[in-house]
């Protein structure tokens, strides 16, 4: 896969005298989930907008997959899905016919169509609703078909503006871990969000715009799935937790800070608990075992000084 799966430069976008965006460029790799951070009115929907094809710059350029969105956007538009920061689902619609509408919308052929609806539900856990009708479900799961519209063609690259908003705790927990699925299956994922803790839980970049203006892209934990840090606290010798943890597949990335030990993991609360098990059996004397969080936030308010 290509190094710089999306790539601009030079993107400036005006609302009459404003300025929205201004100069603004950067590459993101294949497989990566960027978080698309920076305040209100610093041009985050106005990017996400020109990235899908939906907005004209004044200047600039956009290159997804090697595809030049301003020149060939119909083959663009191929490549990506765009969940907006409204629902955009068909209340009086069954979860099918709101999918087969979308595959319809991109143009899929009519005999694709049912596998790829299909796909969709299954992706984002809607099989069981496919004769529902869209209006009848909780926000939560009318977000999950919102997303399933905006993937039904099976994107390479997926923009998401605001994907978590008004959605319930248990339902932004579920999100997350469709993102974090999506993103390990090589899907290339832009989403912009105000909460950094939920970002953290799935981003591997992040891209901060303030007053129309790029930072540097920052790597958060590799160019693939997300991996998020935890911190064990101990009483004893931290390389004994070393020791204990080497070899487990969960775990990666692992260092000694302040006498405790931090390490990258992937698992879900039953892996933790074998975790903890293997190294309680190993003799380490463990105290803790809590999520580091605060990385992104420390790299975004690191960005604004």
């Amino acid at each position: 896969m290509s190094a710089d799966f999306v790539s601009v430069r030079g993107l400036i976008f005006e609302y009459g005298s404003s300025r929205a965006l201004d100069e603004v460029g950067f590459d993101l790799p294949a497989g990566s989930v960027t978080a698309l951070v920076g305040p209100n009115g610093a041009g985050k929907t106005t990017l996400l907008r020109c990235l899908a094809g939906l907005e004209r710059p004044l200047a600039g350029s956009i290159r997804i997959d090697g595809v030049d969105v301003l020149e060939q956007p119909r083959l663009a538009h191929a490549k990506l899905g765009f969940q907006q920061d409204f629902f955009g689902v068909y209340d009086q619609l069954s979860v099918r016919r709101n999918l087969l509408h979308a595959a319809a919308i991109q143009g899929m052929n009519e005999g694709d169509m049912e596998s790829a609806a299909v796909w969709a539900a299954e992706a984002v856990s809607l099989s069981d609703r496919l004769e529902q009708k869209a209006g009848t479900l909780s926000r939560g799961l009318r977000q999950r078909l919102a997303i399933a519209r905006s993937m039904v063609h099976r994107p390479r690259l997926l923009l998401m503006d605001e994907p978590a908003s008004g959605l319930d705790p248990e339902a932004r927990r579920e999100l997350s871990g469709l993102i974090r699925t999506l993103g390990a299956a090589g899907m290339t994922l832009v989403v912009s969000s105000h909460i950094l803790a939920e970002l953290e839980d799935y981003s591997t970049h992040m891209l901060a715009l303030r007053d129309g203006h790029s930072a540097q892209v920052a790597v958060l934990s590799g160019t693939t799935a997300a991996k998020p840090r935890w911190r064990l606290g101990l009483v004893g010798d931290a390389r004994e937790a070393l020791a204990g943890l080497h070899g487990m597949a969960e775990v990666s990335e692992c260092e000694i800070i302040d006498g405790d030990v931090e390490f990258a993991f992937v698992g879900e609360p039953l892996a933790r608990h074998h975790l903890l098990r293997h190294l309680v059996d190993q003799g380490v004397l463990v105290t803790s075992l809590a999520p580091t969080g605060g990385h992104l936030e420390k790299l975004y308010m690191g960005d604004r000084a």
